[in-house]
């Protein structure tokens, strides 16, 4: 078997393809190098955009599909699953309310006048 190198963080997440945290029942989403070096460089990348990471770089063997085998006793309890309809949406604006945004879009008439 052959080992690869996966990182860990504090809350026993491991560090994603997506560079995102997932849970690692998905073994084929989990970042993963055979180079301990690039494993390294990618711990000092991650603790430099967010100091409060604290990670572990694991070694692990290969399954005979090239996934890595991960221990049950260093799992994290499993990440809720978002549902179709449930998609985290990052735009602030697409869950305000548009009349408010119509008010700051339209001088009032009173600014108009006061300008004048």
């Amino acid at each position: 078997m052959t080992q690869v190198f996966i990182l860990q963080n504090q809350d026993k997440l491991f560090f994603g393809k997506n560079k995102e945290w997932v849970d690692g029942y998905d073994a084929n989403a989990v970042f993963r190098t055979p180079f301990k070096d690039e494993a390294i460089n990618q711990k000092v990348e991650i603790s430099a955009k967010d100091y409060r990471q604290r990670l572990s770089i694991l070694g692990c063997d290969l399954n005979d599909k090239g996934l890595p085998i991960i221990a049950s006793d260093i799992m994290p309890a499993p990440l809720p699953k978002a549902g179709k309809g449930e998609a985290h949406s990052e735009d602030l604006l697409a869950t305000a309310d548009t009349g408010l945004l119509a008010d700051l879009d339209a001088p009032s008439s009173e600014a108009v006048d006061a300008h004048l």
